[in-house]
Parts: structure tokens; C-alpha cells; sequence
């Protein structure tokens, strides 16, 4: 950059690092759109699967879902907020280096998930799925990343920040904070770890997280980059920038509540449960608000939506962003979770909000700004209305068929005759009815993978028509003052204050009972009745206060922060005290003392045996999780198809826990007993044998790949740190009773005419299978013993009662 004698100078935008990311988006949406196609003809034709481990649903459906998330919207994203981040600011990124390290790190990390995932290298997290080194890595990348846009951000040349702006900046702070608490663990080895957080603990953070991935990285990003290319293809403002404000920060406050909807009649505490209820449903308003002012804005440019291809994508994607956003509160509804949860009707939505509203808005991006990049015009502007049209059919086609597919499944499942009675006991009927929603699935994503090959073409033939261009701007010398208001002044100034007060007082309502309760209600009342009045009188100082923090990047990144760590904490905390205080160890002087520790008892889990915990580990790494859950919902229809609803204390000993969000195949809570050793072999090497209309792939490598007892001994002494009630005993004992466990399953199958290692993975997982659901027997109080009072000397010929009793026959 050098200053002109007008006391100007030149800043060239670095399009070089949006060009790479834009590349390898396409090629990434590729890839996910490829494993989509295969895992959804694997579920119409398990020959798909070709008998192969590494191409099986459970290990490949987290290589599809990483690759749509992470790889294509993920490299969209960054492209995008390269590209706008520059010219909003009016500045080249701050660091070259740090700017290709982003590019070269993220690409690294989706190389070595393609790798690993199919190896069975997993954490069995949904959306969280990656083995601790590569988190590690993720974590290093994304600092990377933050350090490059907020060192930006400090040498911009223009003061404001415009909207987009606050979407990028929350979408780096939560992320950070999501990804780094979902993902604390403790390495067993390179490839293998447990996370700290066990059970019902382990369920709330992982679903504070997978929903809030959704928020953070698939919403607050896009949205962002809608409010400056939506605004740019349009050549129109935003509609309506009070209502962006409003849509900014109820959004990011409420979202980070929600997560909880994950989890509706399952055994997380009701409160939390209904406290995720209500804020997804608040939710409604700021989403249909920032849907409404993308759409507004096209006002005066609805004519474009006939001639420009790009207009038509925008459209589609906002429109599908209101329909994922009715459709998630609709059903966080305790009501409809009943009937949606746990079946396709929850594929669609998610298709809906990654494809549609996600996937048309990164199409959309990439044919606005690919041409720019290269000096010229879009090569063909009838390819991409035909790539436009295939991929609404093919999007539409594929959502539709979940829709009735979900729908039809919850009904069939929860159908009672009038006796009271499953009207379909089998589970696998409901399957058969999904097979023709099942290839409509199918033909609809091949569709929009086709439709992407158009993309590629049109991109390509635009990068032959032009060439690399360089854009460059004058600005003026002297870097305008964003950030000269003190941060502490305006964190301590009347709104703050009041928002401030607001916020605690409300939390401290809500954790507070008895006769604080009406206290704090009416000072609550109070404050806020002050605030309003406050903002009343002072419109246009708290106008002037907002665009002050507007201005300061520091403060506007704490107060962003703030808003969404107040619910992640109001909700963990109280449910990590809550399952910490259930105790492991119950005795008989307990339940005398407490009656109600009767129940905890006959629940409690108990620490898994050797075998089971390695059996549990290789369920852990096939991904099972899913297509089964192991949480039974406390409905009559669900406890007479699979045996009584689950408790809190079940799962409390899980690293990680495996209720599961998806049922193509039973839930497995209860499974234990209720087949033999044989019945789960034969179900294991050809699942036809006994479900002839199953769709799982069959698992014949159990039967060849042995474990060794000495690695699960090192586990078992990580989980104790973790609070499982290992006991020294139970180290020193750990190979022998693993090799004893496995020769008693092996000889029961032996003596069925098959023969299997006792320390095959198929032993193991039979093991865990096997003790799925058992409950325990109360403990017994310890019976002093009493001397006998002395009896009388039988008469002659006669004999005591116990004598008789113990006699032996004959006699």
C-alpha cells in the first residue's frame, strides 16, 4: 500500500485465497452429494455396502454429513467471508500466511476425516465425530482463522460494522466455545479417547452442540453472507436495518438455548427439557425476521427473479431457511417430537436447512462472485437455471418422501388396536412401507448430484473465458478511528446496565424457589418497567450508545459472547450437579434411610465388565448409534414394542453416551436376554437370517479380528478417572475374567455348531449386547446371626423339622 500525493492509498484484495476456497468447495459439495447418493441407495439395497467394512452406513453416513457441513458449506463460508470481509472493511486480510494456513489446515482436516472415518476412527458424536489429534487440529485452525479476521477487523478502514460483519463475528466466538467444551476428552491412545462428560451430561453438551453447530455455523454464517451478496445481486439496501439489529441478537441469545429439543421425553431432567421446548419456540420470530428482511430487500428488483439465475438461488434459499426455521420449533413441540423424533421426518428438516437453504445460498455465492474473480461474465446463464431447476426437483423430491416417510413411520409405530395393544409389533413392516419413499429418496438426491456437475462445468468454462483478477481500492491514509471510545465506559454505561440487570435477575428467578421467588419477580418487573421508561426518555442516547458499540469491535465481540454463553451455562451446570449427586454405590442401610434410593438402585448402571466395555467400544466405532437408539421414551406404545422406559441412571457410566437420534433399527435399550448368544451371531453375519427384510449390512469382520485384553485394562483405568467404580481389583482381575467371559459365549456357541475366537470383536459385542437394559437386584441388609434358643429333646421316633429338611431322599 502507498500513499498518494490526495493522501490516499491502494489496498488490493487478496481473491487469490477466495479463489482456492471456492475450488475446493465445489469439489467438496461433490464429494458430500457422492456419499449421500451411496448411504441413501445402501438403506434401499444393502448390497450396496459390497460386504465391506469400510463402506458400511455407520461409517460412512459421518463422511457424508462432515463433508456437506464442514467440507462444502464449511470451505463456502470461509470463501465468502474472505471475499466480503475485505471490501466491507476496506482492507486486504491482515495476514497472507495466516490466510492459506486457514485454507491448507481445513483442508487437512476433511482429508484425514475421509480417512478415518471409513476405518472405524470415531467418537460416535454426531457432527462431533472426529478422533481427538484432528480436533486438536480444527481447534488450531480455527484460532488461525479468528487471529487473521480480528486483526482485520483492527486495521480496517471504515469505522462501521456493517451487519454481516456481527453474523462472522459470532459464528467464530461460539464455535470456538462449542467445539472446544463438546470435545474434551482424555486420549486412550492416538486414535481413542473418552469423553469427560458421561450419560445424561454427555447427551445435554453434545445437543447444546449439535444444535448450535446448525445455529453457528450452518445459520449465523449464510445469514451473513445473505445480508451482503443477497444485497450486492439485488443492487438494493437492506430492507430494514432496526430489524436486522432485533434479528442479530434474539438470535444468537435464544439459539444457544434450544438444544434441549434434542432430547424431548428422554431421561434429561424435565426442566431442562422444557426449557429448550420454550426457547425453540421463541425462536420463530427472530428467524421469520431475518427471512422476511432478505426477502424485503429485494423489493423494487422482483422483476430480476425472472432473468437472473442468481436472484432464483437467493429466493430459494431464504425461503427454504423459513421453512427449516418453522419447521424446528414446530417440532421442538413436545407433541409433534412425540410422533417426528426418532424417524425420516427428521432426515428431511435437516436436508432441508443443509441442502436447501445452506447449499442454494453457497450456489448462489459462487455464481455471483466466480466471474468477479475472474473479469468476466457467467459463461452460461441457461446452465445455471437448468443446475437451478434440477436441484429444487431433486431437493424437493428428497424432502417430500421424508416427510411422508417420517410421518407414516411415527404413525405405524405408535398404532394401537382397541385393546390396547401394538396394532405392528414387528418393527421391520414399518421399513417395508418406507422402501418406495426410500428409491424417491434416492432418485432425488442423484438429482441434485447431477445438478452440481452443471456448476462445475459453467465454473470451469467462466475461468476459461477470463482471467485471475486483481481488484484494488483507494481509501484514505489515515485508518479511520472504529475503536476510540473506551470499551469499560460503554460496558458500564445505562443500557448496559439495565440489559445486564435484566439478564441476572432473570436467571436468578428461574434457579430460585420459595420465598425469593415473588422477590426477585417484582424487582424484575421493576428493572425492566425502568428500562423501557429509560429508553423512552432516551431514544436517541441509547441510539448513539448501540452505534458506538457498533463501532468497537472488542466490545461488540464480549457482548456477543456473553449472549450465548448465559445458556449454555444455565443449563449444563444445573444437570452435571444433578446427575454428580446420584450415588454409585448403594447399600441396604441407604434404601432404609432413603425408600425412594430403592428405585436408583434397581437402574443404577454398573461398570462394564471387560469384554462388554471392548464390545462397546467396537459398537462405538461401527457408528451404530446411527440407526439405534437406547432410549426408551415413556409412551405405552414404546414400552409394550421394546420393555420399560429408560431412567437417568442407566447411562450415567456411557463415554460417550449412545441414545441415539434415528431408528432404522430398534432401539437396543432393553435388548439384553431377550436373544441368545446364536440368535446375535447369526443376526450379525447375515442380518437376513433373521429379519429377512433388514436393510443393515452384515459385520462378518467381527468374526476374524481379535481384541487384546491388555488395552481395555488401560482403558478401564482412564474411565475410573472419569468416576466409573473401578476398583483395584477389578484392574487386577480385568484379563482373566475378559478371556473367562469370552470362553463362556464361545463354548455356548460352540455347542451350537459354531466356532469363534473368545476374543473376536463378535464375542465382545455380543457381551455388551447382552447386558443392555438388565436391572439389578436391591441389596439385602446383613442379617446378624443369632444363637438358636434350645429345644426341647424330640421323643423318641421323632425328628426335628430341619432334619427332615435336609435329610436325603430315601431316608
Amino acid at each position: 500500500m502507498e500513499a498518494t500525493n490526495t493522501q490516499m492509498k491502494t489496498v488490493v484484495f487478496d481473491d487469490a485465497i477466495v479463489r482456492a476456497f471456492s475450488i475446493v468447495t465445489v469439489v467438496w459439495g461433490i464429494v458430500a452429494f457422492l456419499a449421500g447418493a451411496w448411504i441413501a441407495a445402501a438403506l434401499s439395497f444393502w448390497q450396496v455396502n459390497l460386504d465391506l467394512e469400510w463402506l458400511s452406513f455407520g461409517r460412512l453416513r459421518p463422511l457424508h454429513t462432515n463433508a456437506a457441513i464442514f467440507a462444502f458449506v464449511g470451505n463456502g463460508m470461509f470463501a465468502g467471508i474472505y471475499y466480503s470481509t475485505q471490501r466491507l472493511l476496506k482492507v486486504r486480510m491482515a495476514n497472507d500466511f495466516l490466510s492459506w494456513a486457514n485454507f491448507w489446515g481445513w483442508q487437512l482436516v476433511i482429508v484425514l476425516a475421509a480417512v478415518t472415518y471409513p476405518l472405524g476412527l470415531t467418537q460416535s458424536k454426531e457432527y462431533a465425530e472426529l478422533i481427538w489429534p484432528i480436533d486438536l487440529l480444527v481447534v488450531v485452525v480455527w484460532v488461525v482463522f479468528a487471529i487473521n479476521f480480528f486483526w482485520t477487523l483492527a486495521k480496517r478502514n471504515e469505522k462501521n460494522l456493517y451487519v454481516a460483519i456481527w453474523f462472522y463475528i459470532s459464528t467464530i466466538v461460539t464455535i470456538a466455545v462449542l467445539y472446544i467444551v463438546n470435545n474434551l476428552q482424555i486420549p486412550t491412545s492416538l486414535t481413542h479417547s473418552y469423553p469427560i462428560f458421561g450419560g445424561v451430561q454427555d447427551a445435554l453438551v453434545q445437543w447444546w452442540y449439535g444444535h448450535n453447530a446448525v445455529a453457528f455455523f450452518l445459520t449465523t454464517p449464510p445469514l451473513g453472507l445473505m445480508y451482503y451478496f443477497m444485497v450486492k445481486a439485488a443492487e438494493r439496501p437492506v430492507y430494514s436495518y432496526r430489524l436486522s439489529v432485533v434479528h442479530f441478537w434474539s438470535l444468537i441469545f435464544l439459539y444457544i438455548w434450544a438444544g434441549p429439543h434434542h432430547l424431548l421425553y428422554t431421561a434429561l431432567p424435565d426442566w431442562a427439557q422444557t426449557l429448550g421446548m420454550i426457547f425453540s419456540v421463541m425462536l420463530w420470530a427472530p428467524s421469520w425476521g431475518g427471512m422476511l428482511n432478505g426477502l424485503l430487500t429485494l423489493r423494487g428488483a422482483w422483476d430480476k427473479l425472472r432473468t437472473d439465475p442468481v436472484i432464483k438461488f437467493f429466493v430459494v434459499a431464504v425461503t427454504f431457511y423459513g421453512m427449516s426455521t418453522f419447521e424446528g420449533p414446530l417440532l421442538s413441540i413436545k407433541s409433534v417430537s412425540a410422533l417426528g423424533h426418532y424417524t425420516d421426518w427428521i432426515i428431511g428438516h435437516v436436508h432441508g436447512g443443509a441442502l436447501g437453504w445452506n447449499g442454494f445460498m453457497t450456489f448462489g455465492i459462487l455464481y455471483w462472485m466466480w466471474p468477479r474473480l475472474y473479469g468476466t461474465k457467467l459463461w452460461s446463464k441457461r446452465l445455471a437455471e437448468w443446475h437451478f431447476w434440477f436441484a429444487t426437483i431433486g431437493i424437493l423430491m428428497y424432502i417430500v418422501s421424508m416427510w411422508v416417510s417420517g410421518v407414516s413411520q411415527g404413525l405405524f409405530w405408535r398404532a394401537m388396536d382397541a385393546e390396547g395393544y401394538l396394532m405392528y409389533p414387528d418393527f421391520i413392516e414399518g421399513l417395508t412401507n418406507s422402501r418406495a419413499m426410500y428409491a424417491t429418496r434416492l432418485a432425488g438426491g442423484v438429482l441434485y448430484l447431477a445438478s452440481a456437475f452443471l456448476l462445475v462445468w459453467n465454473l470451469i468454462m467462466t475461468a476459461k473465458q477470463g482471467s485471475p483478477a486483481t481488484v484494488s481500492i483507494q481509501v484514505p491514509a489515515k485508518r479511520a478511528e472504529g475503536d476510540k471510545e473506551s470499551a469499560w465506559k460503554l460496558l458500564t454505561s445505562a443500557p448496559m446496565l439495565f440489559i445486564g440487570g435484566i439478564l441476572v435477575l432473570a436467571i436468578w428467578f428461574g434457579a430460585s424457589g420459595g420465598l425469593l421467588s415473588p422477590v426477585l419477580l417484582a424487582v424484575l418487573i421493576v428493572v425492566f418497567v425502568a428500562g423501557i421508561i429509560s429508553y423512552g426518555l432516551h431514544q436517541r442516547k441509547w441510539g448513539e450508545w448501540y452505534g458506538l458499540v457498533e463501532r468497537h469491535a472488542l466490545v461488540f465481540t464480549i457482548l456477543a459472547l456473553v449472549a450465548i454463553l448465559i445458556g449454555g451455562a444455565v443449563e449444563i451446570i444445573p444437570t452435571i450437579i444433578v446427575s454428580e449427586k446420584v450415588p454409585m454405590n448403594i447399600t441396604a442401610e441407604m434404601i432404609e434411610a432413603d425408600p425412594e434410593l430403592a428405585e436408583t438402585a434397581k437402574w443404577l448402571q454398573k461398570p462394564y465388565t471387560p469384554l462388554e466395555l471392548a464390545g462397546r467400544d467396537v459398537y462405538v466405532s461401527e457408528g451404530c448409534y446411527t440407526c439405534h437408539s437406547q432410549m426408551i421414551r415413556p409412551f405405552r406404545h414404546e414400552v409394550l414394542r421394546y420393555g420399560d422406559y429408560s431412567r437417568l441412571e442407566e447411562s450415567l457410566l456411557d463415554f460417550p453416551f449412545q441414545w441415539g437420534s434415528k431408528r432404522t433399527g430398534l432401539d437396543l435399550a432393553r435388548v439384553g436376554g431377550k436373544y441368545d448368544h446364536l440368535w446375535h451371531y447369526l443376526h450379525l453375519m447375515d442380518p437376513r437370517s433373521t429379519s429377512p427384510a433388514s436393510n443393515m449390512p452384515t459385520y462378518t469382520h467381527f468374526k476374524t479380528k481379535t481384541l487384546d485384553a491388555a488395552v481395555y485394562v488401560g482403558r478401564m483405568r482412564v474411565l475410573a478417572k472419569l468416576g466409573v467404580p473401578y476398583t483395584d481389583e477389578d484392574f487386577a482381575r480385568a484379563e482373566a475374567r475378559f478371556a473367562q467371559q469370552g470362553q463362556e459365549i464361545s463354548d455356548y456357541l460352540s455347542e451350537k455348531g459354531v466356532e469363534v475366537a473368545p476374543n473376536s470383536e463378535l464375542v465382545a459385542v455380543i457381551a455388551y449386547l447382552q447386558q443392555l437394559g438388565k436391572t439389578n437386584e436391591l441389596p439385602q441388609p446383613a442379617t446378624p446371626v443369632e444363637a438358636p434358643a434350645p429345644e426341647a429333646a424330640p421323643a423318641e421316633g421323632e425328628a426335628t423339622t430341619a432334619a427332615l429338611e435336609t435329610a436325603p431322599a430315601g431316608e
